[in-house]
């Protein structure tokens, strides 16, 4: 809008193209919208779209790097409030998952690896990495589990874009990285190893925890 590339009354896209253009997740774009809004830069109307407003006569009362700063802090707050939920669940999810496994769940979950192998773009991956963590939760055969797992459903959704960089920085590495390491989580459940499976979902959801920590809020986000 600085810039000039957008005028007052121009309507801006959808938050689902607008997080695939920028490249985060929904949830990121939802709040630097509401932002701009309390800047007074923005018009959102429910169930009409969001445009632009003509800027107002004073100064922003926000600069835009201490926004930036901001909206990584509000960021990286909901998403360890998330992983620190996940730990707790989906650890204990992949212990019981190894015990009550059936072979119609390992069928699903190599059936979602070859997804996330063959996927031809990061959407799709990011699709396949939700349903892989949620049929953990389906393989406990534990209805109050498995009902707690999908509470989470749309907030996994939101945020794993986020969260997924936040691995891949981690790790220095590449989706293949990713797949094995999806894939070594499986091998545990098939096997039948809970004490095995627990570790290995604790120790990919502590690499997400430790470079969040180790970014902080003064950092620059991913």
């Amino acid at each position: 809008m600085d810039e000039g590339s957008l005028q007052p009354g121009d309507r801006l896209s959808s938050v689902v193209d607008l997080a695939l253009q920028y490249n985060v997740g929904r949830s990121t774009i939802r709040e630097a919208l509401s932002a701009l809004k309390a800047m007074g830069l923005l018009d959102i109307r429910q169930g009409g779209g969001t445009f632009v407003r003509t800027p107002p006569a004073d100064p922003l009362p926000v600069h835009p790097g201490q926004l930036y700063a901001d909206l990584w802090e509000g960021r990286a707050a909901s998403l360890r409030h998330l992983l620190e939920v996940r730990r707790v669940l989906e650890t204990g999810c992949a212990s019981v998952a190894a015990s009550n496994r059936s072979e119609a769940d390992l069928a699903a979950f190599e059936e979602i690896l070859r997804e996330m192998e063959n996927a031809a773009d990061e959407q799709v991956s990011e699709q396949a990495d939700v349903k892989f963590h949620q049929q953990i939760a389906a393989a406990t055969h534990n209805p109050l589990l498995l009902d707690l797992m999908e509470s989470l459903s749309n907030k996994l959704h939101e945020n794993m874009k986020d969260m997924r960089a936040l691995w891949f920085y981690a790790e220095r590495s590449s989706a293949e990285r990713l797949l094995q390491e999806h894939a070594s989580i499986y091998e545990a459940i098939r096997t039948q190893d809970a004490k095995e499976a627990l570790a290995r979902m604790e120790a990919h959801i502590t690499k997400v925890e430790q470079v969040l920590s180790e970014k902080g809020a003064g950092d620059q986000p991913l």
